[in-house]
């Protein structure tokens, strides 16, 4: 019998067994709540929903501030859905940051919407197709966030071309991306396929994280749906806490990269 022998081949053994002797935690999935403080009565729908669901709200919105209040007294997290220029030239919501910006104009915006947003724990871009594939503007929104503290940011992924997580990780903001909307289609059965994915996701990858809108039919699916998760093994959480969960894996993943572990285990140079 070949004897094993060194420390990694005997850590690796001991991962490998010990996680299996283990449960396997439950899969984690966020659910964003986008262009919120528009209408009262869907946006009173959503904020019923069970569990700790996300709500982004549109800066000048006319029910944002009361709205805003309602979600953080039952726990909800509340973002700021920062309207941004599209490549497709569509009419912006007020409040919105747009490629001809200077900086100075730029930042006073970002800082006025925040203002107006109570309770305001994140950043999430409402369109934003042209903007977030531009690293100066986003640059500009990052650092932004970064000296009023404890902000996080949510990339919608409005387009394949963004840099905006980038630009938050090599800012030091907290970040996540959208990995599923649930709602490009208003049909019950695509929203519920949609759901059905990012649970799949979450389940494959450990989290997921998902933007649908204060629609009817989202709306209803959700109310449907989201009673059924502890059944399946599977916990919504709030967006920090996918964003804390995926910051731990990055960290793990860089801790036993190999080149980590050359740097580790090589001698200094003479």
């Amino acid at each position: 019998m070949t004897k094993i022998t060194g420390f990694w081949p005997v850590l690796f053994l001991w991962i490998l067994f010990t996680g299996q002797a283990q449960s396997q935690p439950p899969a984690v999935i966020g659910i964003i709540i986008d262009d919120m403080g528009k209408r009262l009565e869907t946006g009173q729908r959503a904020l019923a929903l069970p569990g700790p669901v996300a709500c982004a709200f549109l800066p000048r919105a006319h029910y944002t501030r009361e709205l805003a209040n309602q979600a953080s007294e039952r726990g909800h997290e509340v973002l700021l859905h920062l309207p941004m220029d599209s490549v497709d030239g569509r009419p912006l919501d007020a409040g919105a940051v747009t490629l001809q910006m200077t900086e100075h104009e730029f930042v006073g915006t970002v800082l006025e919407n925040l203002r107006r947003v109570p309770h305001v724990t994140g950043v999430n871009n409402h369109m934003g197709s042209l903007l977030t594939r531009h690293p100066g503007h986003m640059r500009w929104l990052m650092e932004t966030l970064q000296r009023q503290g404890g902000l996080f940011f949510v990339d919608s992924r409005t387009t394949t071309a963004t840099v905006a997580q980038q630009v938050a990780d090599e800012t030091g903001i907290p970040g996540i991306r959208r990995n599923v909307f649930l709602d490009n289609s208003l049909d019950k059965k695509d929203i519920a396929f949609q759901f059905d994915r990012l649970v799949a996701l979450a389940r494959e990858q450990g989290s997921a994280l998902a933007i649908g809108h204060p629609y009817p039919q989202t709306l209803a699916v959700l109310e449907q749906r989201l009673p059924q998760l502890a059944r399946q093994g599977i916990r919504l959480a709030p967006v920090r806490d996918l964003i804390a969960q995926q910051e731990g894996e990055k960290t793990w993943q860089a801790y036993w990269s190999p080149s980590h572990r050359d740097v580790k285990n090589s001698k200094p140079s003479l």
